[in-house]
């Protein structure tokens, strides 16, 4: 009878000494008395971008605490922590995805470089600017989001444990919901019975950051626009006790709204931080609200992760004794905690293609997807090996959104992959910079552009027109049309212009200004070799044209010769500015004989090399080059920033070159992901000369060659790469530079 009474007394009490007082003497309670249940917890997580990995910290203290989950509610970021939690992943695997996830590429604008198809990598090396829109008939349009699709899912379905990325958030091991906000209405969306991947991505959608997402014929956005912390849904799912974690940004003060963008900025966080005050008022005495303080990490600080898991485990060890109150005997949350973890994983088992269906939107021909993406009928493929080649497709650069469903029937796999085209990458246009100055007499400036026609026909012709003003001017089209759908075989008709011009001055005094131009009709056929390379050969007709403009004088063509040329490329870099993986090669073979037009014969031959590598926060590259021709001018050189620093861009030539060079740099900050990537200090070693054929017994033994180092401080920016340093060559001159633009 006296624990009678005493269970008695604890009901009245309340659900925490309830709880608590049931445990202790569950044990030993005779048969027929009524045990009160304990109450159902319910974890509630706010979204705050990667403030948002503060979840995992608090997690971390509920799991050393005992403390049981029942419900998971989650907005954003806390969808996503709460969805993976909830699909029975430890908190040891969410802190290690956390920190192993390369977070700048999940918020970049495209999928990583290496995963591009090497004709978008090519792109990159004739214009290195990452500033493109669209541009259409009805005027210009921008891309939806600041960052792509590709990496973001990738990233998601790596934080899932297997066999739940497609399992309907309402057959979780716990009980999950999360929310979204309807773009059009502006409503709240519940997600209810979606599949989990599909729940974490809209809810995660955050708008000018991420591309919103199509969910049972609605398009919508991140939830935390309409609920950051929906602590009602957690109600009606049947929460006794509520644990709301709000990571939410806070609002800024006045001193830092003063542009534009942080009023715009300043505007979203007012409304999301309502609708959260609304939902705190919700809380009840029994509830535990925990609030971070984060104010070092920002919603896009994704490279500080560790200080925000901090943040939120130390949070939540303030609170510990409210916590405790609700903890489980050791015995007790091992056999929760097992269930939760308990999920068994769908067998990722090989099995026959028995029919690969894709569709896409716009102008893409399927056909092509379906070669692009390797998947067959027939073929005996994983799920994760035909996800994997479906997220491929991303790499081609015009893709929105690549959906894949897969279904196993009767020991075979149908596969159906549905493709959405961007709204404006059919008809885009890039643009960028390009400058060099050593802040003396050598300063090179252009402003670059370029447009991308693409999916012309159903092979997918595409039409590439380039065009620059500056010291030298120029235009160029190129047309390049596969030979069938999907086909690695392709023709590329290209016509060129260029000119440029330069003063001649004595004693202060200009005396003359002369003009050379350059004609060129460029017919190639090629072969692309996957997405890291190709091969190609194909002739060239060129005319060359020099004329004194100040004083003026007629047009007088210099030369005029037809050649033939074969050109084998690969290219893996992970990126342009400053790479830290992949290697680069180009290896180039021209000749002519001798012809009608009066042009001897010629024979060039170059080759360029470049092995990036890395080591913790040292990143660096081994570049090497060697280029001969047998023409009677001079037309190779060396000199420049990282071409034998201290020496003038181009003073050094000859009818061969060697040069190679070892760069070293450190990285010591970076950019917002937004505006740019890393901020790296280095220094490079470099060696090489430019000799003609009456030269070359001095070159072979060592005297001609020049040795220089440099130091620099490298930026790598969406207009791309810039470089400040200096550089020296070696018994020779020093100079500063200025660089905007990759080097090679």
């Amino acid at each position: 009878m006296k624990r009678l009474r005493i269970l008695a007394a604890a009901c009245a009490l309340g659900w925490h000494a309830g709880a608590a007082l049931a445990q202790s003497v569950a044990p030993a309670t005779p048969a027929g008395v009524a045990v009160p249940a304990r109450p159902k917890v319910a974890l509630v997580l706010s979204g705050g971008g990667a403030r948002g990995f503060a979840h995992i910290g608090v997690l971390r203290v509920l799991r050393e605490l005992h403390v049981p989950v029942d419900i998971v509610v989650g907005t954003s970021m806390g969808s996503v922590i709460g969805g993976a939690y909830a699909a029975g992943s430890s908190v040891s695997d969410l802190e290690q995805m956390a920190r192993l996830t390369d977070w700048d590429r999940v918020v970049a604008d495209r999928p990583a470089r290496e995963d591009l198809e090497f004709r978008r990598r090519e792109e990159d090396v004739l214009l290195p600017s990452r500033i493109e829109f669209g541009v259409h008939r009805d005027g210009i349009s921008l891309p939806p989001a600041a960052a792509g699709n590709a990496a973001l899912e990738q990233a998601l379905a790596r934080l899932l444990p297997a066999g739940t990325r497609d399992r309907p958030v309402n057959q979780l091991s716990l009980p999950f919901r999360s929310v979204a906000s309807d773009l059009v209405t502006g409503e709240l969306v519940d997600l209810v019975d979606t599949p989990l991947f599909l729940t974490m991505r809209a809810s995660l959608a955050v708008p000018g950051v991420f591309a919103p997402v199509r969910v049972n014929q609605r398009l919508v956005v991140d939830g935390g626009l309409v609920r950051n912390l929906p602590i009602d849904l957690a109600r009606k799912m049947g929460a006794d006790i509520i644990i709301a974690v709000n990571v939410g940004t806070p609002l800024a003060p006045e001193k830092n709204l003063g542009s534009a963008l942080g009023v715009a900025q300043q505007m979203i966080n007012i409304l999301t931080e309502q609708n959260v005050q609304r939902s705190i008022r919700e809380l009840g005495p029994n509830d535990v609200l925990i609030s971070p303080e984060l104010s070092g990490t920002s919603f896009l600080d994704f490279r500080n992760i560790d200080s925000a898991i901090k943040g939120g485990e130390l949070a939540a060890r303030e609170l510990s004794q409210r916590l405790a109150a609700l903890a489980l005997p050791a015995g007790e949350y091992a056999l929760f905690e097992n269930n939760r973890l308990a999920t068994p994983p769908l067998s990722d088992t090989a099995l026959p293609l028995a029919e690969v269906k894709v569709e896409s939107s716009g102008r893409i021909n399927p056909k092509i997807l379906q070669v692009q993406s390797g998947l067959a009928q027939g073929q005996t493929r994983t799920r994760e090996q035909v996800r994997r080649a479906a997220n491929s497709l991303y790499g081609r650069g015009d893709l929105e959104r690549v959906e894949t469903d897969i279904d196993d029937e009767g020991g075979q796999r149908a596969v159906a992959i549905r493709a959405t085209e961007s709204s404006w990458t059919n008809s885009r246009l890039r643009v960028g910079l390009e400058l060099a100055s050593d802040f003396d007499d050598a300063n090179r400036f252009a402003l670059k552009v370029m447009h991308v026609r693409s999916s012309m026909n159903p092979w997918g012709g595409e039409l590439r027109t380039s065009a620059q003003i500056g010291d030298e001017r120029g235009i160029g089209v190129q047309f390049h049309q596969p030979l069938g759908a999907g086909s690695p075989w392709y023709v590329a008709p290209e016509a060129q212009y260029s000119s440029s011009s330069f003063d001649l001055f004595k004693e202060g005094r200009r005396q003359s200004r002369h003009a050379y131009s350059q004609r060129s009709l460029r017919f190639v056929v090629g072969r692309e070799l996957g997405t890291w390379g190709d091969v190609q050969g194909g002739m060239v007709r060129q005319h060359l044209g020099a004329r004194a403009v100040i004083p003026e004088q007629e047009n007088g063509e210099l030369a005029a010769s037809t050649y033939h040329y074969l050109r084998y490329r690969v290219d893996t870099l992970d990126s342009l500015g400053f790479p830290s993986r992949g290697y680069l090669l180009d290896a180039q073979l021209a000749g002519r004989g001798s012809g009608a037009d009066g042009a001897g014969a010629m024979a060039q031959f170059s080759l360029l090399g470049l092995g990036a590598f890395r080591t913790r926060d040292w990143a660096g590259h081994v570049y090497g080059e060697y280029a001969i021709s047998s023409s009677g001018a001079a037309p190779l050189s060396l000199g420049g920033f990282l071409r034998l620093s201290g020496s003038l861009p181009e003073s050094l030539e000859g009818n061969r070159i060697a040069f190679g060079r070892l760069v070293m740099a450190r990285r010591i900050g970076a950019l917002p992901v937004t505006l740019g990537g890393t901020v790296r200090a280095g220094f490079s070693l470099e060696a090489g000369g430019a000799f003609d054929r009456s030269e070359q017994e001095a070159a072979q033994s060592g005297a001609a060659f020049k040795q220089a180092i440099s130091g620099f401080l490298s930026v790598d920016t969406r207009f791309g790469p810039v470089y400040v340093g200096a550089g020296k060559t070696v018994r020779g001159g020093g100079t500063a530079y200025l660089f905007l633009g990759p080097i090679w």
